[in-house]
């Protein structure tokens, strides 16, 4: 029964995140590099890693040549494919949650976090974060050096 009512419950948080919503995403002001722009996200897209994420700053919404700030939300019990972000550095804070993450070349490392950890993920590291929580969502604010937020992910087959 508890199985179950795990299942319905991610099933139910993805698609309340990945369900299109009734209006789209609001940008307000000129993408011309002369304006503050304000991003207005109201709904989750399904990033390459496998999680629902709210695009922020990115090239595409802002115009952004080097940045990208967004959302990730990792389901109750759910985890990202093994990945990595192929000559840029990221920047986490768990908002929500505690995460699990593997990282190495086996990703046979693993750090633990807690809401209000910030994390720094180096160029090129293999990584898969899992949330380990059966009943509540891990929610996260993610920085990357990399305007083009979801071209650099590389999903990771570890190496036998």
């Amino acid at each position: 029964m508890n199985a179950m009512r795990n299942t319905l419950l991610v099933s139910l948080t993805f698609a309340a995140l990945a369900a299109p919503a009734a209006s789209e995403t609001s940008i307000i002001g000129q993408k011309d590099g002369k304006d503050i722009v304000t991003v207005r996200v109201d709904q989750a897209v399904r990033s390459k890693q496998a999680l629902p994420f709210l695009p922020g700053i990115s090239t595409k919404t802002v115009g952004s040549k080097g940045l990208s700030l967004l959302k990730v939300v990792i389901p109750p019990g759910g985890k990202a494919e093994a990945h990595i972000h192929k000559g840029h550095e990221s920047a986490i804070y768990l908002l929500q949650g505690r995460v699990e993450t593997r990282y190495g070349d086996h990703l046979e490392k693993s750090v633990v976090n807690v809401a209000g950890d910030f994390i720094f993920i180096p160029p090129d590291v293999p990584h898969q974060p899992v949330n380990l929580s059966d009943s509540e969502p891990a929610i996260a604010i993610v920085a990357r050096t990399d305007g083009n937020e979801q071209e650099n992910v590389i999903l990771y087959l570890e190496k036998k």
